[in-house]
């Protein structure tokens, strides 16, 4: 009696799951691609959603004291700086009051915002060359901006694009840095290539509004311990480790 040949058994298909709409445009041409334009994009509009009317957060009324406040921001919460700039404001109503300070007066009245004699003279270093070298007005290009002592791009593009709406580049700070990270939009660690990747992949009519909107995410949605993830509609664009949910 012939033997009859025993049928393998057919290969199972492996299952890939559900894709959400999110992760789809993760890819392009198969590989993972975090800063390809349609997930930018997307990213854009998300925040345009949470976050229409973002701006920043240092009170002010005018460029001069813009620059000033910014100066004082550094590794120093925007509320505390608030908080001190409201009488210090009052004393020192111009860039004359605060370029002919008294510096040990001055430091005393800035001292809660930390590094209170750095500050200092960056304080009074800038407000003379406004005076000398622009008039008593603060400046409109980045090559000027970072002429004045203390003034680096992150606080030149804060003066520009909010008190003159001119984007030159995009604002950098510890918010800005987390999050971009987080949202896989640059790998590096250093605030001028962070930029430089952002300018890369934003529309420069975007490079104002995406930092407001992006530091007001990181204050009230994903903070630094225990991010909000079940509050932020950017979840199903993330892929951060240490998620939430």
């Amino acid at each position: 009696m012939a033997k009859t040949k025993k049928s393998k058994p057919a290969k199972q298909k492996k299952s890939r799951g559900k894709i959400s709409a999110g992760r789809k445009i993760f890819a392009r041409g198969g590989t993972p691609d975090p800063t390809n334009p349609k997930r930018v994009a997307v990213i854009l509009a998300k925040l345009d959603e949470a976050y229409p009317n973002a701006t920043c957060e240092l009170t002010h009324e005018n460029p001069f004291q813009l620059v000033i406040s910014t100066i004082l921001s550094a590794q120093c919460t925007d509320v505390r700086v608030n908080q001190v700039t409201a009488t210090l404001y009052k004393k020192y109503p111009d860039a004359k009051a605060f370029a002919h300070a008294n510096p040990a007066e001055l430091e005393q009245e800035i001292r809660p915002t930390g590094f209170f004699r750095n500050k200092t003279k960056s304080v009074m270093g800038a407000s003379k060359a406004i005076l000398e070298k622009f008039g008593g007005e603060v400046p409109r290009t980045m090559q000027e901006m970072l002429s004045l002592p203390g003034v680096a791009r992150k606080t030149a593009n804060v003066v520009l694009g909010t008190a003159y709406g001119i984007p030159c580049g995009v604002v950098v700070d510890t918010h800005v840095l987390r999050l971009t990270r987080r949202l896989e939009l640059t790998k590096h660690t250093e605030p001028k290539k962070v930029e430089q990747d952002l300018m890369k992949i934003l529309p420069q009519d975007k490079w104002i509004q995406f930092s407001h909107q992006l530091i007001w995410h990181g204050r009230r949605v994903c903070v630094a311990r225990s991010p909000r993830c079940i509050a932020c509609n950017l979840e199903p664009l993330c892929r951060s480790k240490d998620k939430t949910i």
